[in-house]
């Protein structure tokens, strides 16, 4: 029997890698799809809004179609589903400006979000805090003023570390808890991020996709709250000048971005994403990276063998 909600998590702590599926460009977001998609050969479900379209409609109609077909082989109520939000990370006040964009994400039943072009260890707080209620208290600045404190006019910091207060509200439990299969007071307490809340179903994170990103990362990864990262190969090799995206082998400025987040990664505990295929997927499961991309149901098989997994898919 699964031991937690969100299949993702429950494997990256145990080591395992996860394999995921989807498009980056969008995902049929309909209930049938849904349905069908409950037995997915993949660990999560990637639906990629941020070249998609922002379809909350649908994508409340696709985890209730995921309800309804499930529950998954491996005994979940349903596979994960993380979705890569529009807004950029580039800075703090762009990622607040954005935050409704969070709210609306996770108020239809995700357990995870991926923030794009993330730049900024600032960008990346404001977007831990948008996704967290206030009442969790882990990783948050303990001389921030108290809440009965700011009644009385005591000014909250515009920069906190390591986190400041969470600024999700009240109001989508009602619609995200019974995706979950948790009454609406359950729900407020176990969507938070996971390591940093142990008992956190939430998983986010980072793509490092621009030289800024990629230079910033080890202060980007040192954010409380993040699960995962992985450096972005398409947009980055943009922002260097090559208008056809190197495959790996990369050139070396990027070679060196991927060892770099990797070793970021690895040092902090987070699992790294890269795209595997079935001939290095062994190699690159023993390099460290965790996160596989790639869609190729036989990468997946490949690896899990590799690691002796048990979790039936």
């Amino acid at each position: 029997m699964p031991s937690r909600i969100n299949r993702a998590i429950e494997l990256l702590a145990q080591d395992q890698a996860i394999y995921y599926d989807g498009p980056h460009s969008g995902h049929v977001l309909t209930h049938a799809q849904g349905m069908e998609d409950a037995r997915t050969w993949a660990d999560y479900i990637n639906v990629g809004m941020e070249h998609g379209a922002f379809d909350m409609t649908g994508l409340a109609e696709y985890m209730r179609g995921l309800v309804d077909g499930g529950p998954t082989r491996s005994g979940h109520r349903t596979p994960a589903v993380i979705v890569e939000a529009p807004v950029n990370g580039t800075d703090a006040a762009n990622v607040r400006f954005n935050a409704w964009q969070f709210r609306q994400i996770l108020g239809r039943g995700v357990h995870g979000i991926l923030l794009c072009q993330a730049e900024s260890a600032d960008a990346v707080r404001a977007f831990v805090e948008s996704c967290r209620y206030p009442f969790q208290l882990a990783g948050v600045d303990p001389a921030l003023p108290a809440p009965h404190d700011r009644l009385r006019g005591a000014p909250r910091p515009g920069t906190a570390l390591p986190l400041g207060a969470g600024t999700r509200g009240r109001g989508s439990e009602p619609t995200a808890a019974p995706v979950w299969g948790l009454a609406p007071d359950d729900y407020m307490q176990r969507c938070d991020p996971w390591p940093l809340n142990p008992q956190g179903e939430l998983l986010l994170g980072v793509k490092l996709e621009s030289p800024e990103g990629v230079a910033n990362c080890e202060a980007i990864l040192d954010v409380p709250g993040l699960g995962f990262a992985e450096m972005g190969p398409g947009d980055l090799s943009l922002s260097l000048g090559y208008t056809t995206m190197p495959r790996d082998p990369y050139p070396a400025e990027m070679q060196d971005a991927r060892n770099r987040i990797l070793a970021a990664c690895r040092q902090r505990g987070l699992a790294f994403l890269e795209g595997c295929t079935a001939e290095n997927i062994v190699a690159r499961i023993d390099e460290g990276v965790r996160v596989i991309a790639g869609h190729r149901e036989d990468t997946a098989r490949i690896g899990r063998a590799h690691q002796k997994r048990t979790m039936p898919v």
